[in-house]
């Protein structure tokens, strides 16, 4: 919530009366700082407005998310002062893998995250929750042929490595300093195949354990942030 505000994305605020704790209060002290609407409600007023959700004693209405359009993409990654880093998600359909997708995304400093338009997830309430904030800072491109985009990031010189489970080469074993873009299958099936063939490498993440495969949340944090620690070490050279 507070990353909304910050934002510039809350219109309303209500918070629920018999709350007074340091978290409530600076909630309040924020909205009023930026001249929104706060109000004190009863518990059962607030469970009335957010109907079936976990609402944590608070509830707002805000601005819609949209994603970042392909041309202002475009445009984003021609004013980059540094080799891109980007996050290619092949067909996420579950709201909390993207939220986490996200919220990693963040925490690596990557410049956008893409998905398709059909047959994949958007930003919806309950991934603006998971992503704790990450969805208000970083750029979501939804494209509506993510083959051509493809093609297009490696015109621009851009490297794909895709993550596959099959893969023979390891991701610890791969360049992942310059211009990239990390390509993550979606639940399931993981990378579909013309996806895979657009990929200049494919790569696997190693596995020590007996379970054979990690969540797409969980092997995006794994793979943006290795390519964090080649490129933080490339830097320190």
């Amino acid at each position: 919530m507070e990353a909304a505000l910050r934002a510039g994305r809350v219109e309303a605020l209500w918070l629920e009366a018999e709350r007074r704790d340091a978290r409530s209060a600076r909630l309040a002290e924020q909205a009023q700082e930026r001249g929104i609407l706060m109000q004190r409600v009863s518990r059962s007023e607030l469970e009335a407005l957010v109907p079936g959700l976990k609402h944590q004693g608070v509830a707002a209405r805000c601005k819609s998310w949209t994603a970042l359009a392909e041309e202002s993409f475009e445009r984003l990654l021609s004013e980059l002062d540094e080799a891109p880093l980007l996050l290619v998600l092949d067909g996420v359909q579950d709201p909390h893998n993207l939220g986490a997708c996200l919220r990693c995304a963040d925490a690596a400093g990557v410049h956008a995250v893409i998905a398709p338009r059909d047959r994949a997830v958007g930003l919806t309430p309950i991934v603006r929750k998971v992503a704790s904030g990450a969805a208000e800072h970083v750029p979501f491109v939804q494209v509506t042929n993510l083959a051509r985009t493809l093609r297009w990031l490696k015109e621009q010189g851009l490297w794909l490595v895709g993550a596959a489970g099959d893969a023979e080469a390891s991701l610890f074993e791969t360049d992942l300093t310059g211009p990239l873009a990390l390509v993550m299958g979606g639940e399931g099936k993981g990378l579909r195949r013309l996806s895979r063939e657009h990929c200049d490498l494919v790569a696997h993440i190693p596995m020590r354990g007996a379970v054979e495969s990690l969540n797409v949340s969980v092997a995006a944090g794994v793979c943006l942030f290795e390519a964090l620690r080649q490129r933080s070490a490339a830097k320190r050279r």
